[in-house]
């Protein structure tokens, strides 16, 4: 209870920067510690006492425990290296191979497995030959035990005989310590064909006394250049094309350049030949050589080309190409004057072979659309449409000469079709219409649309078409295989002429002038008001009145078939018939021609000697 003092000692040190426990020397609030501390007489007892009796008898380690062979073979396993023959009866280069296997063998379970190592390209199924089992050692029944398998013997598993040369050091020291005696160790076997291709071909090379060094320090930068021409012409499409050579002295290797003019059509590759040293002489071949090779090197080649081979007016082949070389420039002249003495550098020159001129032969026109037009598509990929006269096409504008043509055709039917023909002086095309007539059975229409006609005999070369001078009246054109006769035309095709007189012949103007001239004669004469023969046009009138009365009583006749009867007799269409045809015209249509008011009506028509005015006359048939 008197006690006020209750520190504790520290046990806690540090030693070389490291923390330990220590034994605390005295108790609470400094009192003498009695349990870690011995007395005197202690001390002197234990100094004079041996260990064994300080420490006890010594305590014998228990009996070790049952031990399972998986447990205590676990991982342990003897490998032997071993070979085995096979037989190769179909190859010229070798009768048997050898191939080297690993036999490993567990001690777990007593069993067997055999590796054959991964040899990569061998071309042979390799690795697991016989997997992990037991493996049989004959017919009764028996097994093979690591007690059969010893160095410098033959083992035969499922047929076939291995050879075991060697084990691993672990084998040897657990067969050893078992008190089994190891055979001495053998060599490996290797294949002799395999070993016969790895092994190179033992060459002595003595070496050059040249020295490339100071070759490249003394001809750096230094390239010889050479004008060559390649003739190709014996080939298809084949041409004399120019090449540049250059010859790098600083390391005996050669360029060959292409030289490319202004739009000849080829791809811009510079380079023929790439830099590299190029082969003047190879080896003799051998037959196992293969003829195509990425690289060529000293062993394949005897000889180099060199600047000796290169001479102005003289043929080198490089690569399988023939070179004609034609001229240097003025350093490759100098350097073969100082090193080789060389002083003739005339250039030769090169004629080029004149170009075999291949006539254009157009082919012949198909029908199909304007002949400018389809010529175009022979002298360009890019046709372009023919140049038009555009002054003739503002002076000619919407203006079209019309005319009248037949069909000449042996059929009776076509013979009575009529036709309008267009002829546009703008840009010189036909054009021809059919009016189309009622119960004619044909279809009338558009019959052949705006284009040129070509006149028959007219060639690709030579084509001549059509014009308004060729239109006359009852001349005769053909169009594309059928022939049409002018039958009649405008009066505004006589005034066109008419007008440029000079642009025409005078037989075609005449042929227009005759052709409307009794035309004319009747418009005059119905303009007039002078009396036809002495009567007056009221008394016409009055005898055309009287004349249908008395045409009532004949009810058999038919006006529209004699209207058309006339029109169609009327071939030019000038509305004037001859008498003695108008008479038998009026006969076949059963006109009562002999009646008296009939006979006077036809006097009264006549215009001129034997001329009709039939227009006149069929007024009485309305």
């Amino acid at each position: 209870p008197q006690k006020t003092s209750f520190h504790r000692s520290q046990t806690l040190g540090y030693k070389n920067g490291f923390a330990f426990s220590r034994l605390p020397t005295v108790g609470i609030g400094g009192e003498r510690l009695y349990v870690n501390q011995l007395s005197q007489a202690e001390l002197d007892e234990l100094s004079n006492k041996r260990p064994t009796l300080t420490y006890g008898q010594a305590k014998h380690a228990p009996p070790s425990g049952f031990i399972p062979a998986h447990v205590a073979f676990d991982k342990k396993i003897l490998k032997f290296d071993a070979y085995f023959q096979e037989d190769v009866p179909l190859s010229a280069e070798e009768h048997y191979r050898i191939r080297q296997v690993g036999i490993y063998y567990y001690l777990e379970d007593d069993s067997m497995s055999v590796v054959e190592p991964v040899v990569q390209n061998s071309g042979l199924p390799q690795g697991k030959l016989i997997r992990r089992h037991r493996v049989p050692k004959n017919d009764r029944g028996d097994h093979y035990h690591w007690k059969d398998l010893n160095r410098g013997m033959n083992i035969t598993m499922y047929g076939r005989i291995y050879r075991i040369v060697d084990c691993d050091p672990f084998t040897q020291v657990f067969l050893e310590s078992q008190g089994i005696e190891l055979n001495p160790p053998e060599k490996m076997v290797f294949d002799p064909y395999t070993e016969l291709r790895r092994m190179p071909m033992r060459k002595y090379i003595t070496p050059s006394d040249f020295d490339q060094l100071k070759q490249f320090l003394t001809y750096d930068k230094q390239v010889l250049r050479f004008y060559a021409m390649w003739d190709d012409t014996d080939s298809m499409f084949g041409e004399n094309r120019p090449y540049i050579i250059h010859y790098y002295l600083a390391d005996d290797t050669v360029e060959v350049r292409e030289v490319y003019k202004q739009n000849d059509g080829r791809d811009p590759f510079p380079i023929l030949i790439k830099r590299q040293r190029l082969p003047k002489t190879f080896v003799d071949k051998k037959k196992t050589f293969p003829s195509c090779v990425l690289e060529i090197s000293d062993q394949e080649v005897l000889e180099w080309y060199t600047a000796k081979d290169f001479a102005v007016g003289k043929s080198t082949t490089l690569l399988g190409r023939t070179f004609f070389i034609y001229d240097c420039d003025e350093f490759t002249r100098n350097f073969y004057r100082d090193k080789f003495g060389i002083t003739d550098f005339q250039p030769v020159e090169i004629k080029k072979k004149p170009l075999e001129e291949v006539p254009q032969v157009i082919p012949p026109y198909n029908g199909f659309g304007i002949l400018e037009d389809s010529l175009q598509n022979c002298f360009s990929l890019l046709p372009k449409p023919p140049r038009k006269d555009v002054i003739k096409m503002l002076e000619n504008d919407h203006k079209v000469l019309r005319y009248q043509v037949a069909l000449e055709s042996p059929n009776p039917e076509d013979r009575k079709r009529r036709f309008i023909l267009s002829y546009f002086l703008s840009n010189d095309m036909i054009s021809i219409y059919e009016p189309p007539v009622r119960n004619s059975g044909i279809i009338g229409g558009k019959y052949l649309g705006k284009t040129r006609v070509a006149k028959p005999g007219s060639t690709t070369e030579n084509a001549t078409y059509y014009k308004p001078s060729d239109f006359t009246i009852g001349s005769t054109i053909e169009v594309f295989g059928h022939r049409f006769v002018i039958t009649d035309a405008d009066e505004y095709v006589l005034n066109y002429m008419e007008s440029n007189a000079e642009s025409f012949p005078a037989a075609t103007l005449q042929s227009l002038r005759d052709h409307f001239r009794p035309r004319q004669v009747v418009k005059e004469t119905a303009k007039s008001d002078i009396p036809m023969l002495g009567t007056s046009k009221q008394e016409l009138d009055e005898l055309i009145v009287q004349v249908q009365e008395e045409l009532k009583l004949h009810k058999y006749l038919n006006n529209k078939s004699i209207r058309e009867a006339f029109l169609q007799c009327d071939k030019d269409g000038s509305g004037i018939l001859d008498k003695a045809k108008l008479l038998a015209l009026c006969d076949s249509l059963s006109v009562p021609t002999n009646a008296f008011l009939v006979n006077k009506l036809i006097d009264l028509c006549s215009c001129g000697e034997d001329k009709i005015n039939y227009h006149d006359f069929l007024r009485a048939f309305p």
